[in-house]
């Protein structure tokens, strides 16, 4: 096949002109850049926040072709919610300080703690999520599910002093309801107990009410499931159903251990 021909194939299977991956790049730029203005101590809050603004504007161009979307003056409202914002990511990483023994400081943890960072990216993606502008909240989540290994949708609601501990693995759905000072642990999911095209906009994930402690590996899934205040959630748990307030939900595994003759006869 002559390369004229193949290229003329290429650009016939393009089907999606409105596919740029200059979208993508501005936002990831423009997340970092923002998570530096609001805590990076040399980072200038007022040069920065004229800059994000030039920023933003090319990313709501990119983000914006479909007609009727809700893209116009979006950044003074966005702008409006970023005290707010931080607020409640100081009052994060204050829970993190306070219930993992191996922190110290704040600065530890915003600079070396995947799950801050990803809390960090969520919260910031919240709002443009909330006023409808297509795309980029997936993107600043993504962004930070690449770089953290936690995959918070930009669609979940979550209270106030949320702590994630190792953060690998976390998965947290669209419909997802965290009431305030929940802890989780790595390998944690927040799931639909079924997927199908037709649950969208339904509510498919659970809902963690407050003080509740989920650990490692545990698996909690369905729109109906309610995991009430003050729980604990054990290792390896697999729940489909709700769990009353104050309960302790644990998985007994069955394991051996046994002397090893071999070792023993050897000796």
């Amino acid at each position: 096949m002559k390369k004229e021909t193949i290229i003329e194939n290429i650009i016939k299977n393009k089907q999606n002109p409105n596919l740029k991956f200059e979208l993508k790049e501005k936002t990831e730029a423009f997340s970092s850049q923002l998570f530096y203005t609001l805590f990076d101590s040399d980072t200038s809050v007022v040069d920065n926040i004229n800059q994000l603004e030039e920023e933003f504007q090319k990313i709501v161009d990119l983000a914006c072709w479909a007609p009727g979307k809700p893209c116009g003056k979006i950044w003074e409202n966005y702008l409006n919610e970023l005290p707010e914002i931080l607020r409640k990511l100081n009052l994060d990483a204050k829970a993190i300080v306070e219930n993992d023994p191996a922190s110290r400081t704040i600065e530890e943890v915003c600079l070396a703690y995947p799950g801050f960072y990803a809390i960090a990216i969520y919260r910031l993606s919240r709002p443009l999520h909330l006023y409808g502008l297509p795309i980029v909240p997936r993107l600043m989540t993504e962004y930070a599910h690449r770089l953290t290994g936690v995959d918070i949708n930009p669609g979940a609601q979550i209270g106030e002093s949320f702590f994630i501990d190792h953060a690998t693995g976390i998965v947290i759905g669209e419909t997802t309801i965290i009431k305030d000072h929940v802890k989780i642990y790595q390998g944690v999911t927040l799931g639909a107990l079924h997927v199908e095209k037709s649950l969208t906009d339904i509510k498919r994930h659970p809902t963690v009410e407050s003080n509740v402690t989920i650990y490692a590996n545990a698996t909690i899934l369905g729109g109906e499931t309610v995991i009430g205040a003050n729980s604990i959630i054990g290792g390896n748990v697999w729940l489909t159903e709700s769990v009353p307030e104050n309960s302790l939900v644990y998985h007994t595994p069955d394991i051996k251990i046994k002397a090893n003759s071999k070792i023993k006869s050897d000796n």
